[in-house]
């Protein structure tokens, strides 16, 4: 393709698409954030926000070229056929009426956000500068291969891609494996490798700010459409499918989430309303373009419901998945990606037919297959990777920096201010500069 055949409304959709997706990154830094106590919410917040920037300089450098390259076998792309991302910078560099470089932008955010999941699992306990080597290697030994392998495909933007998209033929819409199997996989490896929190099954870690998670899951919901309707790559029916099973099966997760806290609790929470949300678009992730709006339904109630029961796995098993990334994301990915084999439906753009609809085992099989592979080689990788930083520079901070709080540890800040020392000239001018105040002010 040419420069001629770009299409304004397609590339205007999937720009606004990828800075949708992008926002979802500090959407899941409140999300997260809200979760923990008072004392780890800047370090929650700051897990995410340097994954902006370790991931966007790698995706730059070398991460579009391993994932979109020519393919080695269906297993990885050549790193050096779009390093620096010199070579699309072309006019004539379009795939399916786009840019190459605004599809570069879209996956940017993917990539971003993939990596950023992984931190729920090790909330308040793991150092920042081991959580920083950590993302620069998963992202380069994990997620990019598994991205190549989904994302990927023969004759887009370069003649060979990965083996699940291309030898599988496997339907993986927006990311249920290369993103939520995969971050979810990788996140039960570290939580193992790292160890429980001090007090964990014993100690209430109650959330320390649900209006912080409510803000988070939301804009969370409002950058999904971009992450499913933006994957279509055009303004065209299959996005607009997309967005309204991402509407639909969240809307019955929540309701799924909290049906099941008010039979098992006795009461519905907005911790549960915020989680069956996101376990809902997590769902219809995959399965976006592939099932019809009353599939969508389906699964988000799968969704909804069984991470909620999901939850409550980590303490009968003893490992402490800190913020639910095992429960949520692989759980819920687990069932979008399974749903397809039984709900998908050949009158959508796929056109691909699940068992309820006259099809056979075959897609089923695909689907299960797929998932497994991008979750053993996820968890595999991710604890060879944990094994060998906790040698080489560790990877849990003190107790006693755990005990007082991870904020000043690692960072010498604070998320709330909490002193009662009262603000004058003399005992904040070493910090800040103000202007000059009069005496009897200053001593108020």
């Amino acid at each position: 393709m040419t420069a001629a055949d770009v299409s304004a409304g397609d590339t205007a959709w999937v720009l606004i698409s990828a800075a949708l997706v992008l926002m979802m990154t500090p959407g899941l830094a409140f999300f997260y954030g809200g979760m923990v106590r008072a004392k780890s919410v800047l370090n929650m917040v700051m897990m995410s926000i340097v994954t902006m920037g370790v991931v966007g300089v790698l995706w730059v450098l070398i991460g579009f070229s391993l994932v979109f390259g020519d393919s080695f076998g269906g297993v990885i792309g050549n790193p050096f056929d779009f390093a620096g991302l010199t070579a699309i910078l072309s006019e004539d560099a379009v795939v399916g009426g786009i840019p190459v470089l605004v599809f570069a932008g879209f996956q940017a955010a993917f990539a971003i956000i993939a990596v950023a999941l992984v931190s729920g699992a090790v909330a308040d306990r793991m150092k920042f500068s081991s959580w920083v080597v950590f993302s620069v290697l998963w992202a380069l030994l994990v997620y990019f291969p598994a991205a190549h392998w989904v994302f990927a495909f023969d004759d887009s933007i370069s003649a060979h891609g990965g083996f699940i998209a291309n030898v599988f033929e496997a339907i993986d819409f927006a990311g249920g494996t290369a993103i939520h199997i995969n971050a979810g996989a990788g996140a039960l490896a570290l939580c193992l490798v790292l160890g429980p929190r001090l007090g964990f099954g014993k100690t209430p870690m109650r959330p320390h700010n649900l209006p912080l998670v409510m803000l988070g899951a939301a804009l969370l919901w409002i950058g999904w459409f971009g992450f499913n309707a933006g994957s279509a790559l055009a303004a065209d029916g299959t996005a607009a499918l997309a967005w309204v099973n991402t509407l639909a099966a969240p809307a019955a997760a929540l309701l799924a989430w909290i049906l099941v806290e008010r039979i098992r609790d006795g009461k519905p929470t907005s911790l549960g309303a915020a989680s069956g949300i996101v376990a809902g678009l997590v769902g219809i992730t995959p399965a976006a373009a592939s099932v019809s709006p009353l599939g969508a339904i389906a699964i988000g109630i799968l969704a909804g419901v069984g991470s909620a029961l999901a939850i409550g796995l980590k303490t009968k098993l003893g490992y402490d998945d800190s913020l639910d990334v095992v429960g949520v994301h692989l759980v819920s990915g687990l069932i979008g990606t399974l749903a397809i084999g039984f709900l998908a439906d050949p009158a959508t753009p796929t056109g691909a037919a699940g068992l309820f609809y006259g099809g056979g085992l075959e897609l089923l099989g695909t689907q299960a297959i797929s998932a497994l592979v991008v979750m053993v080689y996820s968890f595999v990788v991710t604890l060879l990777i944990a094994l060998v930083l906790k040698q080489v520079m560790g990877l849990r901070v003190s107790a006693q920096a755990e005990s007082a709080g991870i904020d000043v540890s690692e960072h010498a800040e604070t998320g709330y201010d909490f002193s009662q020392v009262p603000y004058s000239a003399q005992n904040v001018k070493s910090t800040i500069i103000i202007p000059e105040v009069k005496k009897e002010e200053a001593s108020k």
